[in-house]
């Protein structure tokens, strides 16, 4: 019982690292969070960001290269 709550744990923290690297990486990466229909809004002391357009995309290519991922292992 311990040692599966030990797995899941380190199973969690290691996802934890792997997303917050991908983050940084692509925090990197000219366009990422700057695209035409993301909406940003600053006024005085005070600023909103809606990334809709950059969310789009990520979510299409996303869905595009875990499909060809499954594809891949399941034959």
């Amino acid at each position: 019982m311990m040692e599966d709550l030990g797995k899941i744990l380190v199973l969690f923290g290691v996802l934890i690292a792997v997303v917050g690297g991908a983050m940084v990486l692509i925090g990197k990466v000219p366009g990422i969070g700057r695209l035409p229909g993301d909406i940003v809004i600053q006024r005085d002391g005070f600023s909103c960001f809606f990334p809709i357009v950059t969310s789009i995309v990520l979510s299409i290519v996303l869905t595009l290269v875990l499909n060809v991922i499954l594809r891949i292992l399941n034959r």
